[in-house]
């Protein structure tokens, strides 16, 4: 196999260029060996020259890239030794520094464009996703005009071919650039690149072959789908001009917040308030859940923050059967007012317990913070 050339020395500079000197040695050589600049000689040897040259600066422009190239020597990512894969560079780099996307031959436009996809945003209740839904819902949407059957002609007769474009859909013109004259394409104005026109237009689509439609689907929403899914309906979007394909409908499910509940995938999260006496001796507690109530067992001495976990009574799993779990997260509350009897009695069962229920005075505690009687 023939030995690799330095890519420093492709470009003619030396090891520790600057980014500048690279770009600007990169320039000089580009405009000096593009193909389509070389009057003499192969053409074949000077595109590959041009795709080594290319190649070379898609390396030493990027920093990563020459930092691992002048440590090892080989290419980031490429097979073999320095030089091999430029080809995966593309030649038509250049053509985007020098004259932007203009350059170039596009892909051609040929028949009549396809018609745009619509999107339909539905909201749902979590006690719908639980269950799953069905739903009708209506939009409008530009449909195949009846009149001239999305040809776009009042006779029904199909386009002919366009004048201006022969048919291609597309116009070239010759550009003169500092690197020689280059052939640009573009979109044919006259038949708007679908390489015909309409001679006796529809009247009432105006030579479109599309007219505006009133049109309704049902969706059918499973249990258990998740936020940001999404259902194709292939075909229902709108029709593409002088009978062009239709494009598709998407409509996308969106699940309205719980006033109670959070969703964790399959799971529901969800708190709960107990008092200090159902906290202390222990108690049972009815929860509501999406279908139903369910009992939770409150151990005595139960702990404020505990936790308890419902088997089976969160959401259905969208993929594997079963439902999730709910999850009820405990919160002893505080009475904010107490009454004379029950501040008694709290009194009592602090005292019982060897805690001093009576609050000290400022003064007091003062007092004997620095060793007071």
């Amino acid at each position: 196999m023939p030995t690799q050339r330095d890519l420093y020395d492709i470009l003619g500079v030396a090891r520790g260029a600057s980014d500048d000197e690279i770009k600007k040695a990169y320039r000089s050589l580009a405009r000096k060996h593009h193909p389509d600049v070389v009057r003499d000689g192969n053409k074949a040897d000077a595109e590959t020259h041009f795709k080594e040259i290319n190649g070379a600066y898609a390396i030493l422009s990027d920093p990563q890239k020459r930092a691992h190239y002048d440590r090892t020597g080989t290419i980031p990512g490429a097979p073999g030794p320095a030089g091999a894969g430029f080809g995966g560079e593309g030649i038509g780099d250049i053509f985007d520094l020098f004259f932007g996307a203009a350059s170039g031959g596009g892909r051609r436009r040929t028949g009549p464009p396809r018609g745009a996809d619509l999107r339909y945003d539905i909201e749902i209740t979590f006690e719908e996703v639980l269950k799953g839904v069905e739903r009708q819902i209506k939009f409008t949407r530009l449909a195949r005009c009846n009149a001239c059957r999305g040809v776009g002609s009042a006779d029904g007769h199909p386009p002919t071919t366009c004048p201006e474009c022969k048919g291609a859909g597309q116009v070239r013109a010759v550009r003169q650039t500092p690197l020689g004259q280059f052939m640009t394409t573009g979109t044919c104005l006259k038949c708007g690149g679908t390489g015909g026109v309409i001679i006796n237009p529809c009247k009432t689509c105006k030579g479109s072959g599309r007219r505006d439609e009133l049109a309704h689907v049902d969706v059918k929403v499973p249990p258990g789908v998740e936020e940001g899914s999404r259902v194709r309906f292939q075909g229902l979007g709108e029709a593409g001009e002088r009978g062009g394909a239709q494009g598709d409908l998407y409509v996308y499910i969106n699940i309205k917040p719980h006033e109670i509940f959070e969703r964790d995938g399959p799971d529901l999260h969800c708190d709960t308030a107990i008092s200090f006496t159902q906290a202390a001796l222990g108690s049972k507690l009815e929860i509501e859940t999406l279908d139903g109530s369910a009992t939770i067992d409150l151990a005595a001495g139960t702990q404020n923050g505990t936790t308890f976990r419902i088997g089976g009574r969160g959401l259905p799993r969208m993929r594997g059967a079963g439902r999730g779990d709910l999850i009820v997260n405990v919160f002893v509350r505080v009475p904010k007012k107490l009454s004379r009897k029950q501040r008694e009695l709290l009194e009592e069962f602090a005292r019982s317990g060897g805690e001093e229920a009576e609050d000290k005075s400022l003064f007091k505690r003062v007092k004997e913070a620095f060793g007071g009687e």
